[in-house]
């Protein structure tokens, strides 16, 4: 993968790398997705030996277990297989949880509602591929007006923005400027649909038709039924696309990624201990080489980041 912005986000781009990733993205800071699938990752339980479990609060060293809300349906980040969650993010967060000695739960729900989870109490973190924007950070919506409680986030993975399009790309789609005049569809609530957002209002009189959807999928869907000329996607996420769907003949990634920036696990203002003790764990993987092996097991070594930072996104 190569660095860049991202999914995601209510404001702009998602980010990744090279490599094979897969499908679906976005961010809002309302919205539902009280629609809920339970899957685990694989993480240790909880365990008074763990390097920094005594980081951790209180409430948390009693339950032994983090519930993180996520949308499962962004391959390779995060995906179901098997009736299992999956994918970059579930291995990032077991190794997270052997060093704090608890399990990280993970609960699959839209995206556009995950933020609206952790904010009630439903989830204690978000780790869904999400981009670290100072929108979420402040619960802004893409005018700048409140509409919800901000988060914030550890930074703990970066990536960029690439225009995914119908195998051949009939209609010569090679920049976003390119896409003025045509219909592209969209993950709701993700800064991919900020980004089209923003690139319609430089149309001017060369309209731009947004369908946004509620998964990425559907979207795809769209694109490769020729009802749209383009979606948005990260980087590693639409490389996964353009090889393996439909055995690589649904799709072409088309132009230079978009922005570059970081994904983040989104945590409540109110839990500071929480967010600090991930931002521990997180520079002790990078520093014990488990945060390496895992990014290279999914072939996204380029969207590693040297140190964990608490709300570095812009």
């Amino acid at each position: 993968m190569t660095a860049s912005t991202t999914r995601r986000s209510t404001a702009t781009p998602r980010f990744a790398a090279v490599g094979a990733i897969a499908v679906a993205g976005a961010l809002l800071l309302t919205g539902c997705g009280d629609q809920t699938n339970k899957g685990s990752s694989t993480s240790s339980a909880s365990s008074s030996n763990a390097p920094l479990f005594s980081k951790l609060p209180a409430t948390y060293q009693k339950s032994g277990v983090i519930k993180v809300g996520t949308d499962a349906t962004y391959a390779p980040m995060e995906y179901t297989e098997g009736g299992k969650i999956v994918g970059i993010d579930p291995d990032i967060a077991a190794a997270l949880g052997k060093q704090l000695g608890v399990k990280f739960e993970f609960v699959s729900g839209t995206f556009d509602g995950l933020i609206t989870s952790l904010n009630t109490g439903r989830q204690d973190v978000v780790m869904s591929a999400m981009s670290d924007t100072k929108a979420r950070q402040q619960g802004l919506d893409d005018s700048g007006k409140k509409i919800g409680t901000g988060v914030d986030f550890v930074d703990y993975f970066e990536s960029g923005v690439s225009l995914l399009v119908k195998k051949g790309n009939p209609s010569g789609i090679n920049t976003l400027a390119d896409v003025c005049g045509h219909t592209v569809a969209v993950q709701r609530g993700t800064i991919y649909e900020t980004t089209f957002k923003d690139q319609a209002k430089k149309c001017g009189s060369k309209k731009l038709t947004i369908e946004s959807f509620d998964t990425d999928a559907e979207a795809q869907t769209r694109v490769k039924a020729g009802g749209a000329v383009a979606d948005l996607n990260d980087y590693p996420v639409a490389a996964y696309l353009a090889k393996t769907s439909g055995g690589g003949k649904d799709f072409d990634v088309v132009g230079d990624q978009i922005g570059a920036g970081p994904f983040g696990i989104a945590t409540s203002k109110s839990n500071t201990q929480l967010r600090d003790a991930l931002k521990d764990a997180v520079d002790a993987i990078i520093a014990d080489g488990t945060y390496k092996t895992v990014l290279a097991k999914w072939d996204v070594a380029n969207s590693a980041v040297t140190k964990a930072a608490i709300n570095g996104g812009s």
